[in-house]
């Protein structure tokens, strides 16, 4: 099948036309644009990447920009996902889909995972290239996830996660499903630059696309590798990922504490604030296992510059990073590569932020699910 693609210009008028309706929260209109894409012969591939794709990213850039609420980007997402929805029906594309199937191929969020809308885009941009897709959507807790492959026998797991702390989950799923015999293709933002945790976990294949996904299974699955999650990433065999993970909710707990004796400000923090700062704690802690789990520092540095420039969008100064840094490090002072990581996280903050090092009084971000 040869699918064709329109000039930027085409698919940027599109996306902007798109762009509007989803801010607006209107499905009918931003339905409206994806049929005209299709009746003016934009390829349904490239309304669902260069038109859908492209206006789902500008609805997460405008979350953190702090021009979209929660509220609105659940809005938006919710729009967006329903016009995939609709479109799968639209004359263009059942023209488009082939008739006659080039096999199966599951894909699936990791456990634990919810944002569901790049493996949703996956699985329609799959079935415009022939393969039927047994799509399993968010949050797939890995015993079915394998349970599901031992029935469906598909050619492949196309496997989804979006946030770092999500990568044990998927290095659960990544080993089970190679030792039921199914070679794993691994997607999405969690993977890291270029795919590097993809490639860390033992997956089979890595894509940044849609379209890398169908050239990959395209050329043809290989047989998948067996192999042991300890064989992977000898470095937790010192325990330090588990120990940290597991003391996860004590560990928010010794934070909160540690902040309200050195910063006077917390002390007055009205319910919700505690609240939002404890969550805020939790995801630091969270990306702190991750990176414990990786043995890289740089995937902590890079969540907290994410986290400094959301704060600063917010008025909150990035220093406010600092003590919740400084509490978990005396806390975790026992474990080497716990400290080296939070010493480097320190760091990356300090050279994003001017001094003084205080935490600011004010009401903490929200954080989209």
């Amino acid at each position: 099948m040869t699918v064709t693609t329109p000039s930027a210009g085409a698919a940027d008028h599109w996306a902007d036309e798109l762009w509007a309706a989803v801010a607006a929260g209107s499905e009918s209109a931003a339905r409206a644009v994806a049929f005209g894409a299709l009746n003016a012969g934009v390829s349904p591939e490239s309304v669902l990447l260069d038109v859908i794709a492209e206006v789902q990213a500008r609805v997460g850039h405008a979350w953190a920009a702090n021009r979209m609420t929660v509220a609105q980007e659940h809005a938006a997402t919710a729009v967006n996902d329903r016009v995939v929805t609709a479109l799968a029906h639209h004359p263009a594309v059942l023209d488009a889909t082939p008739r006659d199937s080039r096999g199966r191929v599951t894909v699936s969020c990791v456990d634990g995972e919810w944002h569901a809308f790049p493996a949703r885009l996956l699985a329609q941009v799959l079935s415009l290239h022939g393969w039927e897709v047994d799509h399993l959507g968010a949050q797939v807790p890995t015993p079915h996830l394998i349970g599901r492959l031992h029935r469906s026998a598909p050619v492949a797991l196309a496997l989804s996660a979006s946030l770092a702390p999500r990568l044990p989950a998927a290095h659960t799923a990544i080993t089970a499903a190679q030792a039921a015999g199914v070679p794993v293709l691994a997607g999405g933002a969690a993977f890291g630059p270029d795919g590097c945790y993809a490639r860390l976990l033992g997956a089979d294949g890595w894509a940044g696309h849609a379209r890398g996904a169908a050239e990959w299974l395209a050329d043809g699955p290989p047989a998948p590798v067996r192999h042991q999650p300890l064989d992977d990433l000898p470095h937790l065999a010192d325990q330090e990922y588990t120990l940290v993970s597991r003391s996860a909710p004590r560990l928010v707990g010794a934070v909160m504490s540690g902040l309200a004796e050195r910063v006077p400000a917390v002390r007055g923090y009205a319910e919700v604030q505690l609240q939002r700062t404890a969550e805020d704690i939790a995801h630091i802690v969270d990306f702190l296992a991750a990176a414990l789990y990786t043995d890289d520092r740089d995937l902590f540095g890079r969540f907290l510059t994410w986290t400094a420039g959301v704060l600063t969008v917010r008025a909150v100064p990035a220093a406010s990073l600092l003590p919740a840094l400084d509490v978990l490090r005396h806390e975790l002072r026992d474990l080497p590569r716990s400290v080296t990581i939070l010493d480097h996280g320190r760091t990356v903050v300090d050279v994003l932020t001017d001094p003084p090092n205080v935490l600011h009084q004010h009401q903490h971000h929200g954080n989209p699910a």
